[in-house]
Formats: structure tokens, C-alpha cells, sequence
């Protein structure tokens, strides 16, 4: 038995490395550890896995907002509200939208 999400998530990664989910929640695992450059390096890895796993591209501008990386977040923010149109995923281009507007109006 795993003693932690971390070491849970790690072991599935390791067992099916391509398990975007498990990338996913483990990136968030340790994001909630203020582990920043490890929770990118796994939202980096699910997207070369699955780059029309749409929500990872929120979740990694905020990282990348959080370790004060402004221009890679507006760009991977551009990419995600690409990506959003293509799928017609309303929601997400939205959230995709407002986030990157407020980041903009905070520089």
C-alpha cells in the first residue's frame, strides 16, 4: 500500500506511463506541496501525451504564473484558447479568456 497521493500517482505513471490522468493528479499533488517545477515537468509530459487535453492548459499557465514565468503561462494560455476554438469548448476558451485578460492586467 502507497503511503501517499504522490508515491500512489508515481507508481501508476510508472506502470502505464501514458495515464494522462494519473499525470494529471499527480501534477496537482504536488502542486497543492508548492512543488512548482515538478507539477509543470508532469503537466509538460501529459501534453506531449495528449495535447487536446484541454484543461491542462489552464493549469499550467497558473503554474507558470506561480514560479513568475509571465510569458511562457500567455503563451501557453494562446495555445489553450487555440485549442479551445477548434473543439468549440465555450467553457473552457471562457475560463482560458478571463485568465489570461487577468494576468494581463496585472503587469
Amino acid at each position: 500500500m502507497h503511503t501517499n497521493r504522490i508515491e500512489h500517482f508515481e507508481h501508476v505513471i510508472k506502470e502505464n506511463p501514458k495515464d494522462t490522468f494519473a499525470l494529471f493528479a499527480l501534477s496537482k499533488e504536488y502542486e497543492k506541496n508548492k512543488q512548482f517545477n515538478e507539477a509543470i515537468q508532469y503537466l509538460e509530459k501529459l501534453l506531449l501525451i495528449d495535447n487536446k487535453y484541454i484543461g491542462t492548459y489552464y493549469h499550467l499557465a497558473k503554474l507558470y504564473e506561480q514560479i513568475n514565468d509571465v510569458k511562457k503561462a500567455l503563451n501557453i494560455y494562446d495555445s489553450g484558447i487555440l485549442l479551445a476554438q477548434d473543439l468549440n469548448d465555450f467553457h473552457s476558451l471562457s475560463e482560458l479568456k478571463n485568465a489570461k485578460m487577468n494576468l494581463e492586467l496585472d503587469l
